[in-house]
């Protein structure tokens, strides 16, 4: 597959999500009276990567918000591991009562299943829930590596082939997938180093013991204020408001476009009206006025998405990651 049918792809993806923040503003779902009474008891939502990314916080901010429209406790629980799978299965294996739910980025729901040999869950099999929102990656390296944007960082990798490492969130990781993405469209050689979620590998980029990393901005826009970090560019299609002095890495490599989404799934055989439900809550969480500075702060956008357009978004994304996989012959080590 050529560089430009993984790329042709994202703009399908793009255009979907699109229409999801458009559907989630449409009339409120309808619920049936067998969700009326949900939920009744505890709420646990397993993230399956490590606290302290956007993968943990989102999930925390609008559990906290839930709890109080419930007037049921939500409880976070981390479950990693294995790019994601270890707190899918479990989930996947729960009692498909909407009680145990899963809030996590792509890897177990469109990405693992073209990566490891065998998974003990279906993706497919999970009942969509929502998008809660999207964080565009960005490209951040230690201030150590003396360039000073995308173009630069292109060339100096390209005359210092297999000398740069690069982290990612785990193997299979949008940061991962991105930074390979980057790769084959760049043309250069630079090395993979995968950790246990963002923390960690931010932890090893600032200490200087990695190069870069293509991150989220939830988590590292803070490092890069403090000057700890400095970001290069961003995968978004336009330059954000938010930061219109920071470049597209697209400016310097076009057709580049790479964005994390955070979804919520559910165990297959969760009853159609309590996935509904749900979803019109999350959405109705992502419309409240104290929610929206906190999504800003995360460089987060609200999506909201019903059910059946998240079911609709994920087999596409499964189709644009499987993509990039085959590409660039990315295998999981031991798999």
């Amino acid at each position: 597959m050529t560089h430009h049918g993984v790329t042709g792809r994202a703009i399908t993806a793009r255009g979907l999500i699109r229409r999801l923040m458009l559907a989630a503003c449409a009339a409120a779902v309808v619920i049936p009276a067998a969700a009326q009474d949900y939920p009744n008891k505890q709420v646990r939502i397993v993230v399956p990567f490590p606290a302290g990314g956007t993968a943990d916080v989102l999930p925390r901010l609008l559990g906290d918000w839930l709890s109080k429209k419930w007037g049921q406790s939500v409880v976070i629980e981390n479950r990693t591991g294995a790019g994601g799978n270890i707190g899918a299965e479990a989930v996947a294996k729960a009692d498909a009562d909407g009680y145990t739910l899963l809030a996590t980025p792509p890897s177990p729901l469109s990405v693992n299943q073209n990566l490891y040999a065998k998974l003990n869950f279906e993706p497919a099999d999970f009942v969509p829930v929502t998008v809660m929102a999207r964080v565009p990656n960005a490209l951040v390296i230690n201030p150590k590596l003396n360039v000073k944007d995308v173009g630069e960082f292109i060339a100096y990798a390209r005359a210092n082939p297999g000398k740069l490492s690069y982290a990612s969130q785990g193997n299979g990781t949008t940061s991962h997938l991105t930074a390979e993405m980057f790769k084959m469209m760049a043309k250069v050689d630079i090395v993979h180093v995968p950790y246990r979620g963002s923390a960690p590998a931010l932890t090893d980029l600032l200490g200087g013991t990695i190069d870069v990393m293509f991150d989220n901005l939830g988590v590292s826009l803070q490092m890069v204020r403090e000057g700890k970090l400095k970001l290069l560019g961003v995968g978004t299609e336009k330059r954000m408001a938010s930061l219109p002095d920071v470049a597209t890495i697209g400016e310097a490599l076009p057709g580049f476009s790479s964005v994390t989404w955070f979804a919520v799934a559910a165990p297959s055989k969760t009853p159609q009206a309590i996935a509904d439900k749900l979803s019109a809550d999350f959405a109705e969480a992502l419309r409240q006025p104290e929610i929206a500075p906190r999504l800003a702060a995360m460089s987060a956008e609200g999506v909201g998405s019903n059910s059946k357009d998240t079911a609709i978004f994920l087999s596409e994304e499964t189709k644009r990651w499987g993509d990039v996989i085959k590409a660039a012959g990315i295998k999981i080590e031991g798999q």
